[in-house]
């Protein structure tokens, strides 16, 4: 699972200077037999860049070796907030002059 997190750490959103996983909307990764299964949320329900943030996740995933398909789950439970975002991703937001 750690490369599927590696790689997703190189999608970033396209709205904050800080990637999916720092950001903290990927919430789990399952991979069985090349397909790769995602628990994934927003930091807003109706978020405007969402169906961006799919098709990334989907089109990097899928340059994974062996992966033949990406099926995301979009999950509201538990609610995101910014106690999720990473060290590394605060420093970037705060480096953006973006307070968390």
């Amino acid at each position: 699972m750690e490369r599927f997190w590696a790689a997703l750490s190189e999608v970033q959103d396209p709205e904050m200077p800080v990637n999916l996983v720092d950001l903290g909307v990927i919430y789990g990764i399952k991979e069985t037999d090349g397909v790769v299964d995602i628990d994934l949320t927003f930091t807003a329900m109706g978020c405007p860049a969402s169906e961006f943030i799919l098709e990334d996740v989907r089109e990097r995933l899928l340059r994974e070796s062996g992966v033949r398909e990406v099926r995301i789950n979009v999950v509201w439970d538990p609610p995101w907030t910014t106690a999720r975002i990473s060290e590394a991703g605060r420093d970037a937001l705060e480096a953006w002059g973006l307070a968390v």
